[in-house]
């Protein structure tokens, strides 16, 4: 059950990830369309900025944060384990 969550939540903060890369270069082709003066969705990318794409990035960041402590813990309880044997 536990590697069955853990696997849930990589595919999630993998598609996360993939979202927020897709975000950026959005962003940037937006800012070169800009300075080109075409509109390339720059505006729409603004108004989703608070609403989608913030969260987005701070989801990404936390479930780094919790997958990297997990098996921090993880390995030292292996280790624990191992020692005991």
């Amino acid at each position: 059950m536990k590697n069955r969550l853990l696997e849930w939540l990589n595919t999630a903060l993998m598609f996360n990830l993939f979202f927020v890369l897709l975000s950026f270069f959005w962003f940037a082709i937006a800012v070169i369309g800009r300075s080109f003066n075409l509109s390339l969705g720059l505006d729409l990318w603004y108004k989703l900025w608070q609403p989608v794409i913030n969260p987005a990035i701070g989801i990404l960041m936390l479930g780094a944060i919790v997958s990297g402590i997990t098996s921090w813990i993880n390995r030292k309880l292996g280790d624990r384990q191992v020692s005991s044997d």
